[in-house]
């Protein structure tokens, strides 16, 4: 596949730019490493259906795969979820649940699967590796007048999601930033090497690590504190995207990054501009502190013409009064507390408590197609068709129908698809913007490099659950500071060689940052459920190069490529000392 944006004029651009940065980066593979290996269980239900229980992520598509690959009608197979701790989009593809079905569809008896870790290691979808060329322009004042990007992405074996990965790596590939002559080219290729798939953040890792890379690289280039750069720079309303069209909702670029920065330090007086803390001296001599800054945003729901739905069923049992509430929704929870957001925004919608709140979730049988629990999309889209059922239900309960039963599609505001050409488009009805700022220490002598610190400014809409959100930016980091740092996925001549967590590091306690300060920004969207948009993917999107501006900050060393592993590390600082 091939996607193009074609924005304004970029030989112009470049003409009349002062400073132009040109770099190569290289990206990795990336390992979900869920708790759960794959793992299910088929059996034929009281109905006569062959019913699967799994993990996954979108119960009617997986009916739906089921079906066709036993040529069996779809209302002879049934899907339910089990609530589970972690899919990062490593469940959107299918793994055990058609093996199971046809074990028991041949036996009649019930069939258990369950794969060990290294069959997991080795039988999913990774993130997509990439190498980069970017191009970069600004005026002196630090103005972006330019970008030229080409991105070529190791799809491996099999389509699975490239597609739609990529398409969200191009929207974002040149930041949160107002730029008016663009050029961008995202091909992903097939290889012989394990298929690339969804990982949290769909796409967009990628694009920001190098429109971040790229900026801070102009700062430096430029004496221009990264913090006042990007606001001198950042969308506002009325600027157009890449693709030549204003987003749907709100934009709230502006307002993340000041937050982000006046949490980590940054201080600004009137008449000037941003600066950032002053260095701090380390408590071991040889090691070097510094601080990075980067920001970043991604779609929510799946758009690019797709018209995005969610189904919800309310039934509100009692006789005077609401005694108890029924919600039906088959939207998953793989760990991000989705049911339970589920139910308070009904337990809102309705009025009552949430103790008098039960959910059936996850099932086919019981519930219309509810979407996917991915892009970020499961709280916005499961909310407003909640709060669409809510209303129903209570519109029959006051004509005291008993049970009063209310049924709700949402519909999200449409979009439109690339231009094969020029990349023209309404891609998105929704976007959410973050900025971070990470301290480290870098030890020169062993390339070890220890986050001290990470300030998340994060743009949420609205908090459903406050406590949940905590959880998944602190989760977000972590998992990006092993992007960013440590997991190394390694495969030759199509085999997989990391095929353990003996030879493919994740961080540990030991790892982790010493401190992670969440800010969390309630900026409604007029589109989401009480203003709410989806925060799961993220805070992933600014870490790793906020991390490699903390390190160039530290060592005065730019890092072209994660991991920035510690071998890594020493032997570029040290080429650049030889240099």
């Amino acid at each position: 596949m091939h996607d193009r944006i074609r924005k304004g004029d970029i030989d112009k651009g470049f003409s009349d730019a002062d400073v132009v940065i040109e770099s190569d980066y290289s990206l990795p593979h990336q390992e979900h490493v869920f708790m759960e290996p794959e793992a299910g269980l088929a059996y034929i239900d009281d109905e006569g259906r062959i019913t699967v229980t799994c993990a996954g992520q979108w119960t009617h598509t997986d009916q739906e795969q089921i079906a066709h690959a036993l040529n069996l009608p779809i209302d002879k197979v049934r899907v339910v979820y089990a609530a589970i701790g972690g899919a990062f989009g490593g469940r959107e593809d299918l793994s055990v649940q058609i093996t199971l079905a046809l074990a028991t569809l041949k036996t009649g008896k019930p069939i258990k699967m369950v794969w060990s870790r290294h069959e997991s290691m080795i039988g999913h979808g990774k993130r997509h590796p990439a190498t980069v060329h970017a191009k970069w322009g600004a005026t002196r004042e630090g103005k972006l007048v330019a970008a030229e990007m080409k991105f070529i992405a190791n799809a491996g074996a099999y389509l699975y999601t490239s597609n739609k990965v990529l398409g969200n790596t191009t929207i974002v590939c040149t930041g949160p930033y107002s730029i008016p002559n663009v050029k961008v080219d995202t091909i992903g290729v097939y290889t012989n090497n394990v298929p690339s798939a969804a990982f949290r953040g769909f796409g967009a890792p990628q694009g920001i690590f190098v429109a971040e890379m790229q900026i801070n690289k102009i700062a430096a280039a430029l004496g221009i504190d990264p913090v006042e750069i990007r606001m001198r720079n950042a969308l506002r309303p009325g600027n157009t995207l890449d693709v030549g069209t204003e987003p749907i909702d709100r934009i709230t670029a502006k307002e993340v990054i000041e937050a982000a920065a006046k949490e980590a330090g940054w201080q600004i007086k009137p008449g000037t501009s941003w600066q950032k803390p002053e260095i701090k001296n380390s408590l071991e001599k040889q090691k070097k502190w510094g601080i990075g800054f980067a920001a970043g945003f991604k779609n929510i729901g799946f758009s690019f013409g797709y018209q995005e739905n969610s189904w919800a069923r309310i039934e509100l049992i009692g006789e005077s009064k609401i005694e108890k509430a029924i919600l039906y929704q088959a939207g998953a929870d793989v760990g991000q507390g989705a049911h339970t957001a589920m139910m308070q925004i009904a337990a809102e919608a309705l009025g009552i408590p949430l103790r008098r709140m039960e959910i059936r979730a996850s099932d086919t049988a019981n519930s219309g197609n509810s979407g996917s629990a991915s892009a970020s999309r499961l709280t916005f889209m499961a909310g407003n068709a909640i709060i669409g059922a809510a209303k129903i239900a209570l519109e029959n309960w006051q004509k005291e129908d008993r049970p009063a039963i209310g049924e709700y599609t949402y519909l999200a505001p449409k979009t439109t698809p690339f231009d094969e050409e020029t990349g023209h488009s309404l891609p998105n009805f929704c976007y959410a913007y973050a900025a971070q700022a990470v301290e480290v220490e870098v030890d020169p002598l062993t390339g070890k490099v220890q986050i001290l610190k990470v300030t998340s400014g994060n743009d949420v809409g609205k908090a459903i659950n406050p406590k949940m959100i905590l959880g998944q930016i602190e989760g977000a980091i972590v998992q990006a500071q092993g992007y960013a740092l440590i997991e190394d996925f390694r495969v030759k001549d199509g085999l997989v060689l990391t095929d353990s967590l003996s030879n493919y590091l994740i961080p540990t306690i030991m790892d982790i940052p010493d401190k992670i300060n969440p800010v969390i920004l309630e900026l409604a969207d007029p589109n989401g459920p009480y203003g709410a948009v989806g925060v799961g993917e993220l805070p992933f999107l600014p870490l790793a190069p906020a991390i490699i501006a903390a390190i160039y900050d530290a060592t005065g060393v730019w890092i072209n490529r994660i991991p920035a592993t510690p071998e890594f590390v020493y032997s570029e600082i040290n080429k650049a000392k030889i240099n």
